[in-house]
């Protein structure tokens, strides 16, 4: 169904109410989520991107509700993932001349996924524009990297709407569609989740990207991404944010996170949320058990932390599996200027704490001299090492 949500300007996507994950299982959702498609009706008709695979057949059947297909005169493919350019092939089998405007890389991708069918690609870069009548134009800005290599945003003048593609979304169903009628609270809290588990590892890019936006100087006074809640009160309110937490984002609050076998890493686990209460009481403590939490709830976490300590037991000369996967996605995620510190128990060889030491800093933390090494379960005297540890991660 369309929505209107600015003068000729129309949401053709579609709201996914009941997907639990994305990117196959590598992202938890709660909030439901969409895939946002625009369509823009001016002296030129022109869709800004499709929708989800799984979703292309309803796509096509509500949009030839609404218009005649054949008066689409172009569309713009913002991004090749087929989250937003799974429709295209049941699209284009109705308007198979029709032209698509996007990046090279993209014309890459988009041919790589569905294969070469003869589209009739059009491609642009930064600063590259298309007039569509009454006015108004198109611009077409590079998003390289934020998130895929053949990313970009389009910007409407005269309406002055950033169709901005993954960036500044969230995986967030909204009935009412715009930020001003979303739970402001879930919709923060969304949209930091979809930053530190999607863009992050792309921070110092996203800053550059920022900054080139800025000197555009786009009167943006709609910010509409692919995904989530369009922004229309304060749009640049998100920018803003995204210019925060792309620098090296950090608030007063310490991560703990560990798996263990009989208990006894655990135990060294809450003794160190103690022990860092005890030592700086305004300071957050969060203490995750790696195997049972979300993996992408507790990075939200880390992300927000000056801190981490990690623990596991040594389990076969090294440290458990669950581990193991959460420290490889620690690693994906690039996050700076955090400290860290390992910790766990062991009965035998005892190889888990150094080892944990040693993946941290490959994942670019700062690692504290001082850890916890129990045998078998702790002491008094483990007990009693702890405030060394956290006195590192605080200083």
């Amino acid at each position: 169904m369309r929505r209107q949500i600015k003068n000729n300007v129309s949401w053709v996507g579609y709201l996914d109410w009941e997907l639990e994950t994305f990117h196959g299982d590598d992202y938890s959702i709660y909030n439901g989520s969409s895939q946002n498609a625009y369509l823009i009706e001016e002296e030129k008709t022109v869709l800004i991107d499709t929708i989800w695979t799984p979703h292309r057949f309803d796509f096509v059947e509500n949009l030839q509700k609404e218009i005649d297909l054949s008066k689409i005169d172009f569309i713009v493919a913002n991004h090749g993932e087929c989250d937003h350019s799974g429709s295209l092939t049941a699209l284009m089998e109705k308007i198979p001349n029709t032209p698509i405007y996007c990046t090279a890389q993209a014309v890459k991708s988009i041919e790589g996924q569905y294969g070469k069918r003869g589209w009739d690609f059009h491609v642009v870069k930064t600063g590259d524009s298309i007039d569509i009548g009454n006015g108004k134009k198109l611009i077409f800005i590079e998003m390289r990297m934020l998130h895929w290599p053949d990313s970009m945003a389009t910007f409407l003048t005269g309406d002055n709407i950033l169709f901005s593609m993954d960036a500044f979304g969230q995986h967030y169903a909204v009935e009412e569609l715009f930020n001003d009628k979303a739970d402001p609270c879930v919709l923060r809290k969304e949209a930091l989740k979809y930053f530190v588990n999607i863009l992050n590892p792309f921070a110092a890019l996203l800053s550059k990207k920022l900054q080139e936006l800025e000197s555009m100087s786009l009167p943006i006074e709609m910010i509409a991404p692919s995904h989530g809640a369009i922004w229309r009160e304060d749009p640049l309110q998100i920018v803003r944010q995204y210019a925060e937490w792309a620098d090296a984002y950090q608030e007063n609050q310490i991560t703990i996170a560990y798996d263990t076998m009989w208990e006894g890493t655990a135990k060294i686990a809450h003794g160190i949320a103690e022990e860092i209460q005890r030592q700086s009481p305004d300071t957050v403590v969060k203490v995750f058990n790696i195997a049972k939490a979300d993996k992408n709830e507790v990075m939200t976490e880390v992300f927000k932390s000056k801190a981490i300590a990690v623990g596991s037991p040594t389990v076969c000369n090294s440290y458990l599996s669950s581990v193991a996967g959460w420290l490889e996605f620690l690693k994906q995620l690039k996050f700076r200027n955090k400290k860290a510190a390992a910790f766990g128990c062991y009965g035998w060889s005892g190889e888990s704490v150094k080892l944990l030491q040693a993946k941290l800093a490959e994942a670019g933390f700062t690692v504290t001299e001082s850890s916890v090494r129990s045998l078998w379960n702790p002491t008094e005297e483990d007990y009693a090492s702890i405030a060394t540890m956290v006195e590192e991660l605080l200083r």
